[in-house]
């Protein structure tokens, strides 16, 4: 098995392994230099994030500075994704959001993990389990996602939220650790409707 094959297995390996931190270093250099373009490069970062991710659909836009362990290689946006300032996505395996999700400032998707009994720590052993995040999903400011959680389509997280276990869809969901807080229904559409009135 390759070095780079172990990232996807979900089993422990050395993350200090000098094949995968070449490579990690190639895609972190490229990541530099997006986190490097002006306001107005706007067709020149769209051209990089295509070349540095492993999928990336129409009309995504992500506000550097983006953080990202292999400068998005192992991560898959469908269309329309938005991010705000701060993404950090620790993509050590894979990443995949749907079409028109959000994500506010802040936000932490996390695919690595490390053992809990101590000896096994020290020698820089992990292991990593992807993320799948549906279709029109908001992810509130400040959010954090932990290794192998999905979240369902046009599900909310809250603000500040701790994601440590699967999220259904078309839910609200919110806290540390995040639970479904309850159903998107009619009852959203009529308090938007109302808002919209007022204006």
């Amino acid at each position: 098995m390759k070095s780079h094959d172990q990232l996807h297995t979900g089993k422990l390996y050395d993350a200090d392994n000098e094949s995968l931190i070449s490579e990690q270093t190639n895609c972190l250099e490229r990541l530099y230099d997006f986190n490097m373009t002006r306001p107005s490069e706007g067709d020149l970062r769209a051209k990089m994030l295509r070349e540095m991710f492993a999928e990336i659909g129409e009309d995504c836009y992500i506000e550097p500075p983006l953080r990202s362990n292999w400068g998005g290689r192992h991560v898959h946006f469908g269309n329309h994704v938005y991010a705000n300032f701060n993404l950090t996505l620790v993509d050590d395996t894979h990443i995949f959001v749907g079409d028109y999700t959000l994500f506010g400032p802040n936000v932490i998707i996390a695919t690595a993990s490390h053992p809990l009994p101590p000896e096994l720590r020290s020698p820089a052993l992990q292991y990593n389990m992807p993320v799948h995040i549906g279709r029109n999903c908001w992810i509130g400011a400040g959010a954090i996602i932990l290794p192998g959680v999905t979240i369902g389509s046009n599900s909310v997280i809250g603000a500040g939220s701790v994601v440590t276990s699967d999220i259904p869809p078309n839910v609200v969901a919110v806290g540390n650790p995040c639970k479904v807080l309850r159903q998107i229904g009619d009852a959203d559409r009529e308090k938007l409707a109302h808002r919209l009135k007022k204006d």
